[in-house]
């Protein structure tokens, strides 16, 4: 493209020297010829008059007493009735302009003055000489310009075209670099848009993969464990009622799978319910409760029962499970579900004994890929996520020890009255 624009540009330039150079060339050199012809014309009157000015007040005429004007190449032959030839200069070789005039009384004065055509040649060579030097200096300008606008023409098509490539190698970032040039700064403008569109593409991939990896193991640990006692016992009645709690827990696993592919398409998709919190709670610590018991620790529950919220059960069970994991993994010692009513909410408790947040945490531990241990650090944010998607919020209320509360619109208080119970 570069050796495009600098070949037409030279072209253009060429061409326009070549129709003006030689329009001017033809003027210049007609303009020179008729100067010579009319200096010598001039020249020949003048001596004309002055012959004749001196033939009438009697003063000698000779070759000393007459001078002749224009150039030392110039010749005159001066005729006078009844008197012999006077010479002026001499007399050129070869072509000249040549100019004759008469004078004088009854036309006895002859004049003839010639001038060499060399003079004419060597003037309209020192024009040449001048228009080739405008014309190559038209021309080397010409040259620079168009380096220049080839330059700034080029360079941006290169850089798109390297910010194209990046995009298709799966480097999404946008440039944000601008040329001053309209028609570029478009295709940049469209260019940015597009690799902001696909960074956000990817990034919705990677959280819905982190996400649904992250949703899919506990449910998939807690079938696994169920499996495992049905595998493990002789009993019927055990076995039948394991596997009963398995289907109920492939069927919150489904439930799972489709929230996720419903939040892929639209995060802000909610199906929000009135439901019984307490199911919800009874239903966790049963499925928690196998492992906590392997790794010799308590799950109990305390507080309001009766509770009805707003909420979706499975994104609710997500958060609390989210929330009993994370006690079982970074807590210790026993962990506590507490359920309370705050002004028009209803609000889930899940404490731990064991060390809580550490202090350079805090409120960042919602944060993706913040943890206090090697874990993947998305649990609590995905949690926060789900809550926030059904209009309730998840809140760390005190570090040491950790408390986690979940808050969630309330319905109705059917048993608020009861006195708290412990499990």
């Amino acid at each position: 493209m570069r050796r495009r624009l600098i070949n037409s540009t030279l072209a253009v330039v060429l061409v326009v020297i070549a129709v003006f150079g030689v329009s001017l060339v033809l003027v210049e050199t007609r303009t020179i010829s008729s100067s010579a012809h009319e200096s010598v014309q001039s020249e020949a009157r003048r001596l004309v008059d002055n012959v004749a000015t001196r033939l009438a007040g009697g003063e000698p005429i000779s070759a000393e007493t007459l001078d002749l004007q224009g150039g030392s190449e110039r010749y005159a032959l001066i005729r006078i009735r009844d008197r012999g030839p006077i010479e002026l200069g001499r007399n050129p070789a070869g072509t000249a302009i040549t100019d004759t005039e008469n004078g004088g009384r009854d036309g006895a004065i002859t004049v003839t003055v010639k001038e060499p055509w060399s003079t004419v040649t060597k003037e309209v060579g020192r024009s040449l000489l001048i228009i080739g030097a405008v014309a190559l200096l038209a021309v080397v300008s010409a040259v620079l310009l168009a380096l220049r606008q080839a330059n700034r023409l080029s360079a941006p098509l290169t850089d798109l075209a390297e910010t194209a490539e990046r995009l298709g190698s799966g480097d999404p970032r946008p440039r944000h670099r601008r040329y001053g040039v309209p028609e570029l700064d478009r295709v940049a403008d469209v260019l940015d848009s597009s690799a902001e569109r696909i960074a956000r593409m990817l990034t919705a991939e990677r959280r819905l993969a982190a996400d649904a990896s992250h949703q899919l193991r506990t449910p998939l640990t807690a079938l696994s464990m169920r499996l495992e006692e049905i595998a493990a016992t002789d009993d019927p009645v055990t076995a039948k009622e394991e596997a009963t709690v398995a289907l109920a827990q492939v069927e919150r696993l489904t439930d799972v799978v489709q929230r996720l592919l419903t939040n892929s398409r639209d995060p802000r998709t909610g199906s929000a319910i009135a439901f019984d919190l307490d199911e919800v709670v009874k239903q966790q610590m049963e499925e928690w409760r196998p492992a906590y018991r392997s790794t010799g620790r308590a799950l109990v529950r305390s507080g309001r029962h009766g509770m009805r919220a707003v909420g979706t059960p499975g994104a609710v069970a997500q958060v609390l499970a989210a929330l009993i994991e994370n006690s079982l993994m970074h807590g210790g010692g026993t962990v506590a579900i507490r359920t309370r009513v705050t002004g028009n909410q209803s609000v889930i408790e899940v404490t731990d004994e064991g060390p809580g947040v550490p202090s350079d945490l805090g409120a960042r531990i919602f944060e993706r890929a913040i943890s206090g241990r090697n874990s993947t650090g998305i649990g609590l944010a995905v949690a926060r996520d789900l809550a926030e998607a059904d209009g309730g919020r998840l809140e760390l209320l005190q570090q040491h020890p950790p408390v986690f509360a979940l808050f969630l619109s309330r319905v109705a208080r059917d048993r608020d009255d009861e006195p708290p119970t412990v499990r």
